[in-house]
């Protein structure tokens, strides 16, 4: 299924602080969601909740740690595809069919659809694309990571 934007006014105040905190490090305790409840002012039922809310209406797309695996043997790369938009949503089944697919975006461009592959060895990154080309008979980019950048991404309040 695609996203659709955000309504405005989807996200308040409390949840913005807590997709910003949850950006900075998770803690690692026995009650995390105590920690961070604590930290923005509300109980770590609420910050449950708001993190399933948050996931329902598609502002967090998953919750969970980010993995480097090329640091461990294995590899990432960049992938886009040009998919008619009378196949997008077929395309974009397939591609997330593969467990290596660690996310896909629709962009607006002649290359409108964008993933990272997340392979455990770097010759899967190849044989993964090779098997979505063969399922679609659309050709994968591969765009391979030449220099690492650290980004982060802050909600204003």
């Amino acid at each position: 299924m695609r996203r659709q934007p955000l309504p405005e006014g989807a996200l308040d105040a409390t949840d913005r602080a807590l997709i910003n905190l949850l950006q900075e490090g998770f803690p690692l305790s026995n009650r995390p969601y105590a920690e961070v409840g604590a930290q923005l002012g509300c109980s770590e039922e609420d910050v449950l909740k708001r993190l399933g809310h948050l996931r329902e209406i598609g502002a967090i797309t998953r919750f969970g740690p980010f993995i480097d695996a090329a640091a461990m043997g294995g590899a990432f790369c960049l992938c886009a595809m040009a998919v008619p938009q009378d196949r997008f949503e077929e395309v974009m089944t397939l591609v997330n069919a593969h467990k290596e697919v660690a996310h896909n975006y629709e962009r607006v461009h002649h290359l409108n659809m964008w993933f990272v592959l997340a392979c455990d060895q770097p010759e899967g990154i190849d044989q993964v694309a090779d098997q979505i080309e063969a399922e679609t008979g659309i050709a994968v980019k591969r765009f391979p990571k030449l220099k690492e950048f650290f980004i982060g991404f802050k909600v204003s309040a």
